[in-house]
């Protein structure tokens, strides 16, 4: 009874041929206990000289296969590839005459009145101004909309207090709004840097309260365990769980305040982009409305390539399907 008591106790270890119920007390001649270690199929194909290739060319074909099924290499300077197809097309369309210059100004004339705006300064004081604006409402419905997503996202008091009102907004068109904001804060800035922040303000909750609630329950456990204060928890667990949802909130955020940013700037204004389209619309000046949408488009491509940068630098700990 003693010897099958020792027998069932002693440590098993895995060979060549499987599982050995011998305690390893003695290692073979001319091998040491290193030795017995399990390699991995792989590894093992690949340290034999006669199965090397072979082992090379499967790990070359399985990364082929995963290369054929995913997204394909990235392309340097492949985001350009759209708007340039698109410039070419109306390049061409307005040379040859099929898109009517009454209709839509050809690129050259667009180009040549851009030049005499900047010669003027009329760009440029236009652009500062619109600019200003979009910060400031961006900022402040990012601030508001963080704070709140991780208030509801944390607090279950928070969620009932805080998701239904938000949901109600998220239903209201934000430009219906305008007209009711015009009557409690008037026809100045205020107005109009509290549109861009209710419009900004949506997605940053949404994505944000949505991620909080997506961390998986087991980090919350295995903080319990730890003894892991509630603070060191949200530094360590909350915040960089929700990094990224907040991130791609901010990408539509910024989108967003630039879409805002056209109408409010129609109302009453004295100068900015939107101002400048719409005095060139009382003048029939269409060349100039395009370099106000051009330059509206610029700047949409270049906040949201400056937020999809900083999500690589944040989260490059992350691996995707893009990489």
């Amino acid at each position: 009874m003693s010897e099958n008591a020792s027998t069932l106790g002693a440590p098993r270890r895995l060979s060549g041929r499987g599982l050995e119920g011998r305690s390893p007390s003695r290692p073979e001649s001319g091998t040491s206990a290193r030795t017995r270690v399990p390699q991995p199929a792989a590894a093992a194909a690949a340290s034999s000289p006669d199965t090397a290739p072979a082992a090379v060319a499967a790990g070359t074909t399985a990364t082929r296969r995963r290369s054929r099924l995913g997204p394909g290499r990235p392309i340097r300077y492949g985001a350009a590839l759209g708007p340039i197809v698109l410039l070419l097309i109306w390049t061409v369309g307005s040379w040859t005459g099929f898109i009517d210059s009454r209709t839509l100004s050809p690129p050259w004339v667009v180009v040549s009145t851009a030049a005499d705006l900047i010669g003027s300064g009329r760009l440029w004081t236009n652009f500062e101004t619109s600019l200003w604006r979009a910060l400031q409402g961006l900022f402040w419905g990012v601030v508001a909309g963080g704070t709140l997503g991780v208030l509801s996202g944390l607090s279950r008091l928070g969620e009932y207090l805080l998701d239904g009102p938000v949901q109600i907004k998220r239903s209201i068109p934000s430009l219906a709004l305008v007209p009711l904001l015009m009557l409690w804060l008037g026809i100045g800035e205020g107005m109009k840097i509290t549109a861009i922040a209710l419009i900004v303000f949506v997605p940053i909750y949404i994505q944000t309260h949505d991620c909080l609630r997506a961390i998986d329950s087991r980090y919350l456990e295995l903080s319990e365990t730890l003894g892991v204060g509630r603070w060191e928890f949200i530094r360590n667990v909350v915040l960089p769980g929700a990094l990224p949802g907040f991130l791609l909130g901010l990408r539509f955020a910024v989108t967003y305040s630039w879409l805002a940013l056209v109408v409010v700037e129609q109302v009453n204004s004295t100068s900015g982009i939107g101002y400048m389209i719409e005095l060139a619309r009382t003048y029939g000046q269409t060349e100039v409305i395009i370099v106000g949408l051009a330059l509206y488009a610029l700047l949409g491509l270049s906040s949201d390539a400056l937020v999809r940068l900083l999500q690589r630098k944040v989260l490059k700990w992350r691996k995707t399907l893009a990489d």
